[in-house]
């Protein structure tokens, strides 16, 4: 199961049925390759009350996990399945502890497939607002939030709660981040905050966009929230 183009292939034609997830597209991937592996598949489909299906047939828990979510699927639709597969391997009798979990995409600078790693992601279907109200014994000084809106509008906020937030367009937000966080010294921790009505594939890039950010003491959280 080393080559994983074959394995897409390999579960069409088992099923004897035409189903095709489109995968979403990334321009560059730092990760290639992996060995070991067992998959999922979040599949489109219109003729379904919430247009999704999955298949976890296939998955082994002490495998590398490779799932492959449909791009048209919206977060409202794919991060409930995609929280319930981390939690069915978190909570598997025979788990790998070095086994990790990937979202497969369309590498197009390669033509070919690239992954996503997910495995520390945790998912809170909540406004970022109600979670500081039921957490308020955590610090949440130094950390900057960028609101990801499905009408591709983004918003950041530093430091959290100002009355002030930055509106900035896709191809300059991060020259709009470096330019907010240039003369701060202490270090930042950015969340990131998905509306729910988002594409995976709008998803994926937003994601990948940030990761590109190179400031020294900033890091993205590994906390993210999907709002209404």
């Amino acid at each position: 199961m080393k080559n994983t183009c074959l394995i897409v292939l390999l579960f069409v034609f088992s099923c004897g049925k035409d189903k095709v997830v489109e995968l979403p597209e990334i321009n560059q991937s730092e990760i290639s390759e992996i060995k070991d592996i067992s998959a999922a598949y979040l599949f489109y489909d219109e003729t379904l009350p919430d247009s999704l299906e999955l298949n976890r047939k296939n998955l082994i828990s002490t495998t590398n996990w490779l799932i492959n979510v449909d791009k048209r699927l919206t977060l409202k639709q794919a991060i409930p399945k995609i929280k319930f597969l981390q939690e069915k391997k978190q909570k598997s009798e025979h788990k790998n502890e070095n086994a990790k979990n990937y979202f497969t995409c369309n590498d197009t600078s390669k033509k070919n497939l690239g992954f996503v790693e997910f495995t520390n992601v945790v998912y809170h279907n909540k406004d970022f607002q109600d979670y500081v109200a039921s957490n308020s014994n955590l610090d949440f000084s130094n950390k900057m939030k960028i609101d990801f809106y499905a009408s591709n509008e983004i918003y950041l906020e530093f430091p959290l709660f100002d009355i002030t937030s930055v509106l900035s367009k896709e191809n300059n937000l991060l020259n709009n981040i470096k330019l907010i966080l240039t003369n701060e010294l202490k270090p930042v921790e950015i969340i990131l905050s998905f509306n729910q009505n988002l594409t995976f594939q709008n998803y994926i890039s937003y994601k990948l966009m940030v990761s590109e950010l190179d400031l020294k003491n900033v890091t993205i959280s590994n906390y993210e929230f999907i709002f209404n």
